[in-house]
């Protein structure tokens, strides 16, 4: 996984779990399904000095999601910027050290390990392919209340949130799966009980806004935050977001997906600036290749593209426009 040697081991799966009693419906017995497969792996994170032997007061507290054997754990970066020690507890109240790995402010998410193998952990699900209206099931650990289970819908996709630092954070996904503070950092799964968000964050005051950031986010920097301990990311000075357009016109211009990414603003003087790219550009290929989230391009960015040109096509009024733009370092101060 990532790059790693794979594990003899393999997640929590429905051979290994109970199945619900006959008596209960349909919709229960999913529930009840990708709860029992998922709550084992989600962990509390109590953050503060000396609190693995009990003693005193945790400065802060959050959840993470367990996904490798080896005790790799995904949570968010607002939850374990300031953490001086971070004691993982598990789903049977036993508690563990655990260290930073990496954060990345700019998706708000962070890779912990804990100091000994996991007994548990998810399967990584494909947030691309969720659509609005199914099933959404967080499980976390909310005022400290251990593997705590809510259930909702995905209620919007590709959503933009403001993340630590003022920092936008794109393509999130909202629900109105139920969030309390200490659930950040938590599982957000599908009804297979497959990993699909990260809880992050709620609307103070109101009701069901909910939000997490998408597995895939999560996947594409994890083996960033494994090597380096950061995300090492190439920029062109833009904001932008995911934009579906219609079928037809995906079709016309050869596109697989019927989305591409929408040109919000253009930093002066930047890479873009200097390209002639524009506010309302919606590029569609970087290097021959199609883009169809912003995931995709900054896959497109990577670290070895720092310095080189790359080769943009956008979609302008109707008509394909190609331009090249140098890829620099993204400053992330």
């Amino acid at each position: 996984m990532f790059g790693r040697k794979k594990s003899k081991s393999s997640p929590l799966s429905a051979r290994n779990v109970a199945r619900p009693d006959a008596s209960y419906d349909a919709y229960s017995a999913t529930i009840i399904r990708a709860a029992d497969l998922v709550s084992p792996a989600v962990i509390g994170l109590r953050l503060g000095d000396h609190y693995e032997a009990g003693h005193g007061q945790p400065s802060g507290t959050g959840s993470a999601v367990v996904f490798s054997s080896d005790g790799y754990a995904i949570s968010n970066y607002h939850v374990v910027s300031a953490a001086g020690d971070i004691t993982a507890i598990l789903e049977d109240g036993t508690r563990c050290r655990a260290h930073l790995v990496g954060a990345d402010p700019s998706t708000d998410l962070a890779l912990i390990q804990l100091d000994q193998r996991a007994p548990s952990f998810v399967a990584l699900g494909d947030s691309e392919t969720l659509r609005v209206g199914q099933l959404a099931i967080a499980v976390g650990n909310p005022l400290g209340l251990q593997s705590t289970v809510t259930v909702g819908v995905i209620s919007a996709l590709r959503r933009s949130l403001r993340g630590a630092g003022g920092r936008m954070i794109d393509d999130v996904i909202q629900t109105d799966a139920a969030l309390n503070p200490g659930n950040s950092g938590g599982a957000l799964v599908d009804n297979q009980g497959h990993l699909v968000g990260i809880n992050t964050a709620i609307i103070g005051g109101a009701q069901g806004l909910c939000f997490a950031i998408p597995i895939n986010t999560a996947k594409a920097i994890i083996p960033d935050l494994m090597k380096f301990g950061e995300v090492r990311r190439g920029w062109l000075a833009i904001h932008a977001q995911t934009q579906g357009i219609q079928p037809a016109h995906a079709k016309r211009l050869g596109l697989k997906k019927a989305s591409g990414v929408l040109i919000v603003s253009v930093g002066a003087g930047g890479p873009a600036e200097q390209s002639g790219l524009l506010a309302g550009d919606l590029i569609i290929r970087v290097d021959g290749d199609d883009v169809s989230s912003v995931d995709d391009l900054l896959r497109h960015l990577d670290y070895d593209k720092i310095g080189n040109n790359v080769a943009i096509e956008v979609w302008r009024n109707g008509i394909i426009k190609k331009v090249k733009a140098v890829v620099v370092p993204r400053i992330t101060s």
